[in-house]
């Protein structure tokens, strides 16, 4: 059995959502190069896709791991 500790240490959902807007990406630049005269909502389109990889990029890789912290409580009577 996977623990939960060593799933958030593979760090599997990030990965999977940085994997899937790579592939949202890719497809949004195919289908915009092949567009024989885009507008400029379809330029800012393509613009919110890049900007929000752009800061999803940069959240995943300046991200740290959390570490649990424990601490004792000492009962004083």
């Amino acid at each position: 059995m996977i623990s939960p500790e060593r799933l958030s240490a593979w760090r599997i959902f990030p990965r999977l959502l940085i994997t899937m807007y790579g592939i949202a990406f890719w497809r949004t630049t195919e289908w915009f190069m092949q567009l024989p005269d885009p507008t400029n909502a379809q330029s800012a389109f393509v613009s919110v896709i890049v900007g929000a990889g752009a800061a999803w990029f940069g959240l995943y890789v300046g991200g740290t791991k959390h570490a649990k912290i424990i601490t004792k409580v000492e009962n004083k009577e």
